[in-house]
């Protein structure tokens, strides 16, 4: 191999290794984009989740409430 042939294939080798380190950050850069969008997609699911939650609790004690009401006029009724 000559010298001028040893550079070439030099140079070919850190083209390639160029070209792979560029698909590899265009790779990371997709999964961050993807792990941010998943992110953001939990946090509203949490946010709902949460909601969902309050107004359960909301409706509970509603509940709860109605059924003491009932109780203490089936108490009236008995005494």
């Amino acid at each position: 191999m000559t010298p001028i042939e040893e550079e070439a294939d030099s140079l070919r080798s850190l083209e390639d290794r160029i070209q792979q380190a560029i698909q590899v950050v265009v790779r990371l850069r997709k999964e961050k984009e993807a792990a941010l969008e998943d992110a953001a997609n939990a946090k509203a699911e949490v946010a709902r989740l949460q909601d969902e939650v309050r107004h359960l609790q909301a409706e509970r004690k509603q509940v709860r409430t109605r059924i003491e009401k009932l109780l203490s006029q089936i108490d009236q009724l008995n005494a």
